[in-house]
């Protein structure tokens, strides 16, 4: 935490070592039967090194690493950890379309003693917005198994007691707007500027509230440039405004008919006109592995990460000290696997979720 609390100091928010402590955070975040941590220290806190938190692509691959196995014995895998981290778009469904065999795959998870936990960069969505989508496609998920960007983005503002008379602007939908409401911040922008236009002529000045500490960027649908502009002014112009992505993904699975425009090209928007990094928040940042093994009170080691992505998913496992196993069901093809170039390897992969489990279900 010494570290967060550094940088936020360096951007002009200042607290005091009292005013903060790891059960008051949870305490806050988690109002819903909070599970009390033990075993914390500062070196464990949910400090964010800036290794993990700055954004930093493909931070692993710097390091070489031995060419992942096909996952030939399933429970040998289950057996050696405690709790499952999965990845949902492309690993539990593709848009609104569930993958064969995930229904199954989770029961026998769960019928196992096995603790499951769903991690999603996609921030468009709450995590009861979440708990929603999970009902209709048919599974029994709780709204503490679910972390979004969208959580993760108002749990870090939470870290670094970012001040309540500051506002947040949010390049960025829904999900991020109720869950800074929830976390008691106040914002503007997201959806309701979607349908604002500037009009160019000779000597006109955009105004903005110069209250604005931070500014979130998420995935946007309705991004345009009044909302661009509006960041930049804030990030540029406001002493100490944060610049926080919830994630830079290339792409995402909007549908299951083809690869959609990702977050990190509206993140990548405002870092064109505003040459800053971002502070990112989803994967591969460490902020939420770090969170979950403090929530939960277990080792990383007893973790495992499912996902179809080496640059967030499988990086965001190895950057937590986690085993990790990429399906092949989303973004990634074992031809990207085995690019020689690849440096970023699991431990294992497997084609689909259901086929890790043993479970007989039919192609993706």
């Amino acid at each position: 935490m010494l570290i967060a609390r550094t940088a936020a100091a360096a951007h002009g928010f200042l607290c005091t070592p009292s005013s903060f402590s790891p059960q008051t955070l949870i305490s806050l975040l988690l109002p819903k039967n909070p599970v009390l941590l033990t075993g914390f220290s500062p070196s464990s806190s949910f400090g964010l090194r800036r290794v993990g938190l700055r954004s930093r692509r493909m931070s692993s691959t710097s390091i070489p690493r031995a060419s992942s196995r096909r996952l030939e014995n399933p429970d040998e895998l289950i057996d050696s950890v405690e709790t499952f981290i999965f990845d949902c778009d492309g690993v539990v469904w593709k848009g609104d379309k569930l993958i064969d065999g995930v229904p199954e795959t989770l029961d026998m998870l769960r019928s196992k003693g096995k603790r499951l936990v769903f991690v999603t960069n996609n921030s468009t969505k709450s995590r009861k917005q979440y708990g929603k989508k999970f009902e209709t496609l048919g599974l029994n998920v709780s709204e503490e198994e679910i972390f979004a960007s969208s959580f993760a983005a108002a749990a870090y503002l939470k870290s670094i007691d970012f001040p309540k008379d500051k506002k947040v602007y949010v390049v960025g939908e829904d999900g991020i707007l109720k869950e800074l409401e929830l976390a008691g911040f106040q914002y503007l922008g997201g959806p309701a500027d979607g349908e604002k236009k500037i009009e160019l002529k000779p000597g006109f000045l955009m105004e903005h509230d110069k209250d604005v500490g931070a500014v979130v960027v998420g995935f946007d649908r309705y991004v345009n440039y009044y909302k661009i502009q509006y960041g930049t002014l804030c990030i540029r112009e406001n002493p100490g405004c944060l610049f926080i992505a919830t994630n830079r993904d290339a792409v995402t699975h909007l549908t299951d008919a083809q690869e959609w425009a990702g977050g990190g090209s509206m993140v990548g928007a405002i870092h064109g006109s505003t040459q800053q990094e971002p502070l990112v928040v989803g994967k591969p940042s460490t902020f939420m592995m770090d969170y979950l093994s403090e929530k939960f009170g277990i080792l990383k080691s007893q973790i495992c990460m499912v996902g179809d992505r080496l640059d967030t998913d499988i990086v965001f496992g190895q950057n937590g000290g986690c085993k990790t196993l990429l399906v092949l069901s989303g973004v990634t093809s074992l031809q990207m696997l085995q690019t020689p170039n690849n440096a970023v390897q699991p431990d294992f992969y497997t084609d689909k979720v259901s086929d890790f489990l043993g479970v007989k279900a039919a192609a993706v």
